[in-house]
């Protein structure tokens, strides 16, 4: 019967929480900082530890050029893969689960060192300190360790069809073009099903997009003693600025139909400018994001802000704009094939937290997108709390609850169970 299987699994999990718990901790204690984005030495820390659990890994490092462009040092995307068939002939999904180590840097306020990963109270009922304890190292131990269990299942006589591979990627942060992105380009991975690391209490399904744009607006430097002679270029900015925020009372108006995702937003999140305290400022840079809802077309939102940002400052004589898009991140949309993973994931998550586990979408963008855009359904789920706010997620002390990671893997190992299990 089914029910003894997820026992055993559970059991396996159990018996080696210990030994996965000190797995995480070995990945936090490798710092991962981006920028500057130097990721290849934690991959290889990772890859040193997967092989002495028996598992073998691929190591697939992106070219040097390619790194430094997109403002970063190193990365070392990792591969590993269980197929329990001879071939995808015989029927059985191939399932990818993906985690991201890259992070960004910890910042202060810490009362936990950010890479000690530190242990507070017991191994099964206490949290671990660090960065990326909760977003995502956690599920590099999640998706480690459940494909561990199942593995244990099949050694002792379990028919399996189908496989498994874990994708842990170094790009994140970045937008995942050279995690996710570069590994589905260069032909390396094309599974039936994707897991991303996501949080022990519901399912994800969808997230918004992502627009990031920079924006410099060039006058003319002048004392500021005499300042007809200059052009300021942050009083531009300010109308710039004025016109893109008076955006989201539009932006409120229009609702996603997605439980989870409320409407667009737009924020400034870093300006740059000027060179004196008396002297017109010449030049100014800044940032924008732009959240996109699934419903919206990435296209029309790119050529709506530029043309906000042009028409705020066309009548101002001596001003210059450029206009660079940093990262155009599509939503994740709504996927019926991946109805079977989904349901798994809710009845295991139910039965082992011992509460209804729900679908939802989240205002976030995640490398999942990338998946997606190569048709292959996917659902996010992994080890962590409610939100992102309980976890301190790219706060000072950020954090995981150990019963969350125990309770995850066997969530996740009882689902990859239900989609290889060969069935007579």
């Amino acid at each position: 019967m089914n029910n003894n299987k997820y026992e055993q699994l559970d059991q396996w999990v159990d018996a080696h929480f210990q030994e996965e718990v000190r797995f995480l901790q070995a990945l936090v204690q490798v710092p991962t900082d981006t920028p500057p984005g130097n990721n290849a030495p934690h991959a290889e820390r990772t890859a040193e530890l997967l092989t002495a659990m028996g598992l073998s890994v691929e190591k697939h490092a992106v070219p040097a050029e390619q790194v430094l462009a997109q403002g970063m040092e190193t990365i070392t995307n990792l591969i590993v893969r269980r197929n329990f068939g001879q071939d995808k002939a015989e029927g059985g999904p191939v399932i990818a689960l993906n985690a991201h180590g890259d992070v960004v840097p910890p910042g202060e306020g810490w009362s936990h060192g950010p890479y000690s990963g530190e242990l507070v109270g017991d191994w099964l009922t206490g949290k671990l300190y660090g960065r990326a304890a909760a977003v995502s190292k956690s599920d590099f131990a999640t998706y480690s360790f459940a494909l561990r269990a199942l593995e244990s299942l099949h050694s002792q006589g379990l028919p399996l069809q189908g496989g498994v591979e874990l994708h842990f990627t170094y790009d994140e942060e970045f937008g995942g073009e050279l995690g996710p992105g570069w590994l589905l380009k260069q032909g390396l991975s094309k599974p039936d099903l994707l897991l991303a690391a996501g949080f022990s209490y519901q399912v994800v399904t969808a997230h918004n997009g992502c627009l990031q744009i920079e924006v410099t607006v060039h006058g003319k430097a002048a004392h500021a003693a005499y300042p007809d002679s200059g052009v300021d270029a942050l009083q531009a900015s300010v109308s710039i600025l004025n016109a893109l925020y008076a955006q989201n009372a539009t932006y409120k108006k229009i609702s996603s139909e997605v439980e989870g995702i409320s409407h667009p937003y737009l924020n400034v999140g870093r300006i740059e400018g000027g060179s004196n305290t008396n002297v017109v400022p010449g030049k100014v840079s800044f940032k924008l994001d732009r959240r996109m809802i699934p419903e919206e077309d990435p296209i029309l939102v790119e050529t709506n802000i530029r043309a906000v940002i042009r028409d705020a400052v066309a009548d101002r004589q001596g001003i210059n704009v450029d206009i660079k898009r940093l990262l155009l991140a599509h939503s994740l949309k709504p996927n019926p094939g991946n109805a079977a993973l989904v349901d798994a994931l809710q009845r295991h998550g139910e039965a082992v937290f011992g509460e209804p586990i729900p679908t939802s979408g989240t205002p976030l963008y995640t490398d999942v997108r990338l998946y997606g855009a190569y048709g292959i359904p996917a659902a996010i789920y992994g080890a962590g709390p409610r939100t992102v706010l309980e976890s301190n997620a790219k706060r000072a002390d950020e954090h995981l609850n150990l019963a969350d990671l125990r309770g995850a893997t066997k969530v996740v190992a009882r689902t990859l169970l239900d989609l290889l299990q060969k069935q007579p």
